[in-house]
């Protein structure tokens, strides 16, 4: 097997984790725009000095702790393939439960719907790409965050989706939506994950809410009411322990019919409540 052969390169990549062989798989096939099978089926292929150099580089930054999906740019989710970049947080697959339950309602076909806090425009354009005719308004507050989702919404070739510069509902006026669905920051100030994994690399400002992990969740729905048709729903996601305490604001806020759901890890992902 030559030295800068496919297979070699592989076995050398010696990239910390439990994902490590996933990793280096995905940087090469990125490196090479290939697939990882093409990896296992043509080991042999050797690569030029400029692939091998690109190829340590891209590891070299893996090793550090950064993100994949940072380092080729793109982060699959839903059916869609979405640029990424350290202005927003990466979308996760425990996200898509969030889109899940917003196309289980039974809205109407051209029902107003809102992302609070879009990041790269995932739950928004997911949503979309299911709902053509959905008129959707994806709020970011960040405004190099708010490029990305624009140019993810232009990839996605989607003209239902509108792109808005916004702190939560600040620039709405009083537009009124039939669904507001939001992935905010809920993560503690103090907490230690904060400092671990792809989190470490990712902005404090779409993680970190207040020294609970709350503070957005309480003024998003708080505030959903004045943004809400009668009977409109609410559907938000939040971490793993504040199930209890989501529900609680639901309520306090005058939301009916409010329930939460499980992830696919059995982990409390999401709560959702209607507006009477």
């Amino acid at each position: 097997m030559a030295v800068n052969s496919i297979g070699a390169q592989l076995a050398a990549a010696q990239l910390p984790g439990d994902s490590a062989a996933l990793d280096a798989q995905i940087l090469l096939a990125e490196l090479l725009q290939v697939s990882r099978t093409y990896l296992a089926t043509w080991p042999e292929r050797e690569l030029t000095a400029v692939q091998v150099a690109h190829y340590q580089r891209w590891l070299a930054r893996r090793r550090s702790g950064e993100p994949v999906a940072y380092i080729v740019g793109h982060q699959g989710f839903w059916s869609l393939q979405l640029a990424c970049a350290p202005s927003t947080l990466i979308p996760r697959p425990e996200t898509e439960l969030v889109v899940e339950q917003a196309l289980e309602l039974a809205l109407e076909p051209t029902a107003a719907v809102l992302d609070l806090g879009c990041g790269t425009g995932a739950i928004a354009l997911a949503l979309a790409s299911e709902r053509q005719r959905w008129q959707i308004v994806a709020v970011e507050r960040d405004a190099a965050a708010v490029q990305l989702a624009e140019r993810n919404r232009r990839h996605c070739a989607t003209g239902c989706v509108q792109v808005v510069q916004s702190d939560w509902f600040a620039a709405l006026g009083e537009r009124r939506f039939d669904l507001i669905v939001s992935n905010p920051p809920y993560i503690e100030a103090g907490d230690n994950h904060l400092a671990e994994g792809d989190v470490a690399f990712e902005p404090r400002s779409a993680l970190v809410a207040g020294a609970d992990g709350l503070a957005d969740l309480r003024h998003i729905i708080r505030c959903a009411p004045q943004h809400l048709q009668r009977g409109g729903w609410l559907l938000v996601e939040h971490g793993y322990n504040q199930a209890a305490a989501v529900a609680g604001l639901f309520e306090a806020a005058g939301f009916a019919a409010v329930s939460g759901r499980r992830d696919l890890n059995g982990v409390p992902r999401t709560t959702i409540g209607r507006w009477q």
